[in-house]
């Protein structure tokens, strides 16, 4: 019912920046919150950061000071700047959403299906 397509990871160097997007498409009343979530080898799933409407944002201490999230919520995409990376950043990263998907509020949460993010030193 809905989608989330995330994109942008590659490789990059340390000191370095990018940026990654993920779109939701699909059944989309209203967005509550869009945000990125990262998962290195041998390591749990941590936040990264979450945006919602009003642009109230959360940042993992992480990445505080380094990454910043955007969105276009009327286009349902949110981005993440990504700058001086450091190969500690190095994970998968997962766009997550929760979605309203119509008038009777009923709600969807999920995933999308992970971009690499690769930082050599």
């Amino acid at each position: 019912q809905v989608r989330l397509v995330d994109s942008g990871g590659r490789l990059a160097q340390a000191g370095g920046s990018l940026r990654l997007s993920c779109t939701a498409s699909g059944k989309i009343f209203r967005v509550n919150y869009m945000g990125w979530y990262r998962e290195a080898p041998g390591k749990q799933r941590e936040l990264v950061a979450t945006i919602s409407p009003g642009s109230s944002t959360t940042y993992g201490d992480s990445v505080k000071g380094r990454f910043i999230i955007s969105a276009d919520l009327p286009k349902n995409t949110v981005y993440l700047q990504m700058d001086s990376l450091k190969p500690d950043d190095t994970a998968v990263y997962y766009c997550n959403a929760e979605i309203v998907m119509g008038p009777d509020y009923s709600t969807w949460h999920g995933w999308g299906q992970g971009t690499q993010v690769t930082v050599s030193s």
